[in-house]
C-alpha cells in the first residue's frame, strides 16, 4: 500500500476524510498531498469530502480541499503544491446568503460573464464568500473539449477573479 492510500486510510478511520477518497492514488507536486491536506486542516479544522487539483492559470497545481466544519460551515481551503503552505481561505455560502441576495452583479449576469471568457456547459456553482469579505459565484464550466474549467466572478464588480483548469475531482458535489 502506497504512504498516501495509507495516510488516507488513517485519516478516514479518524473521521477526518470522507469514505470517497480512501482509496485514491494522489499525483506528486513539490510539496506533496499529505502536507497540503495536514495545512488545510490546520487552517480549517473537519471533515475533508472534495479535493481537487488545479492547475491555476498555467502557474502551478494547487489542491483545494472542500472542509466541513463541526459548527456546519463549509469551507474551500487552497494549497499550493510548490509549497506546502494555504493560499486562501473561502466560505462557503448558500444561494440565499444576505451578500448575494443584495450584489450588484446577479448570479445570471455572472453566468453570462463566465461563459463569454470560457464557452461551455456549467456543471456546477458555488456561492463564496472570500478571505476579505467579499462575494463571489464559482463556476465549474465543462468546455466542449471536456476539460473543466473553474471561474470565480466578483458580485460588486462583475470582474473574474480567478480562473484555473481542474485536473481531478474526488469527493461530493
Amino acid at each position: 500500500m502506497k504512504k498516501t492510500a495509507l495516510f488516507a486510510s488513517l485519516l478516514l478511520s479518524a473521521g477526518l476524510v470522507a469514505p470517497a477518497l480512501a482509496d485514491t492514488t494522489f499525483p506528486k507536486t513539490t510539496a506533496g498531498f499529505d502536507k497540503c491536506l495536514k495545512a488545510a486542516l490546520k487552517a480549517k479544522p473537519g471533515q475533508v469530502v472534495k479535493v481537487e487539483l488545479k492547475n491555476e492559470r498555467g502557474e502551478g497545481y494547487n489542491y483545494e480541499f472542500d472542509i466541513e466544519a463541526a459548527d456546519g460551515k463549509a469551507w474551500d481551503v487552497e494549497c499550493s503544491g510548490k509549497t506546502g503552505k494555504v493560499t486562501e481561505i473561502e466560505e462557503e455560502v448558500k444561494k440565499d446568503h444576505p451578500k448575494f441576495a443584495g450584489a450588484k452583479v446577479t448570479e445570471a449576469a455572472a453566468r453570462e460573464i463566465a461563459l463569454k471568457k470560457v464557452p461551455g456547459e456549467i456543471v456546477e456553482v458555488e456561492y463564496e464568500i472570500e478571505s476579505d469579505g467579499k462575494g463571489s459565484y464559482e463556476f465549474d464550466i465543462r468546455t466542449a473539449d471536456g476539460k473543466e474549467v473553474k471561474l470565480e466572478v466578483d458580485t460588486e464588480s462583475g470582474e473574474i477573479t480567478s480562473q484555473s483548469e481542474e485536473k481531478w475531482q474526488i469527493g461530493k458535489e
